[in-house]
């Protein structure tokens, strides 16, 4: 059983230290937050242990669990890792492309391992079909909030917009040759809603909307192949999958069938596949104890989790260029 530690203990870090104390995989030592208001709090409403410096906390665990502020995950992680520590680094990995770099290098010079938050990856719904995506050539993709003020010291992008990021890079296997993009700040200093076009080298386009400021919260994602259509619901936890593939000579009553002008005759059939109900966060934790345990890659690598910060600072830059 690993001993894991978190640094952070806002509303996404409480949730961190519950998980890890029901884990199996993980033996929760205690934690560290600045905020020694809010920690006493937490000390007297779940007696996790409060450690009064980050090094501390450090020096008594195997794995440091950062959830602070994106703008110090660079500062944990360095000091974590330089002691040889596992990382688990919430969304954004870091605050800089350059910070994320460097935070490979030390993972690698220390040989520890290092998973970047990014828990849609986990969501079932996206795990059910994440399979069936194959060679995507148009993706479409919608992620809208609520007005929340945890989380607008960021634009969009890194707030929202990145977890769409992640999941598409994850099955479009080529890199992003153009980005152009537009964001509006609404109520915010940064941009609340913002579009993004990608185009890969693959010929893949990839077409993103996020907003913060909506009146209904959406997560829905498209996916468009030659052989399919796939849609999955991540606020849902919903999937839909539409195939195509040749009719048969002597169709059904109830087969649906297509002709194009060539003369080539489709079947269209729809698959139904299993959604098995998770905790996508638990999970994201405990597959990162088992890559820890076994020497494997993690799910979601300290590199994606830096393709996927460069993606969305080509977005936010875009924004300037408009």
């Amino acid at each position: 059983m690993l001993k894991a530690g978190v640094l952070g203990a806002g509303h996404l870090g409480k949730i961190h230290l519950r998980l890890l104390n029901q884990s199996d995989k993980y033996e929760l030592v205690g934690f560290y937050d600045p905020d020694k208001d809010n920690a006493k709090k937490i000390v007297e409403e779940f007696g996790y242990t409060y450690f009064d410096t980050i090094e501390g906390l450090i020096e008594a665990v195997d794995v440091v669990d950062i959830v602070t502020p994106t703008l110090s995950h660079y500062e944990c992680a360095v000091k974590a890792i330089n002691k040889k520590k596992h990382v688990f680094l919430e969304k954004p990995i870091s605050n800089t492309v350059e910070e994320a770099e460097s935070i490979i290098k030390l993972a690698t010079e220390n040989k520890v391992k290092g998973q970047v938050g990014h828990v849609e990856r986990f969501n079932p719904a996206f795990t059910a079909v994440n399979e069936k995506i194959n060679t995507p050539m148009f993706i479409e993709a919608h992620r809208l909030a609520e007005f929340n003020p945890r989380g607008t010291d960021v634009p969009v992008v890194l707030d929202l917009m990145i977890h769409d990021i992640d999941a598409i890079l994850s099955v479009v296997n080529s890199k992003v040759k153009h980005i152009s993009a537009s964001g509006v700040a609404v109520i915010s200093h940064s941009p609340d809603i913002a579009n993004a076009r990608l185009v890969f080298e693959n010929g893949c386009v990839a077409n993103l909307t996020a907003s913060r400021i909506s009146l209904k919260n959406m997560r829905k994602s498209r996916f468009f192949q030659k052989d399919a259509y796939i849609a999955v619901d991540f606020l849902e936890k919903k999937v839909e999958v539409v195939k195509m593939k040749d009719a048969p000579q002597v169709p059904g009553d109830f087969d649906m069938i297509l002709q194009n002008a060539e003369g080539e005759r489709k079947q269209i059939y729809f698959e139904n596949p299993d959604i098995d109900a998770n905790n996508a966060i638990l999970d994201e934790l405990e597959t990162f104890a088992d890559a820890i345990e076994n020497d494997t890659t993690p799910v979601v690598t300290l590199e994606q989790g830096t393709e996927a910060l460069r993606v969305a600072k080509g977005i936010i830059e875009a924004f300037d260029k408009n």
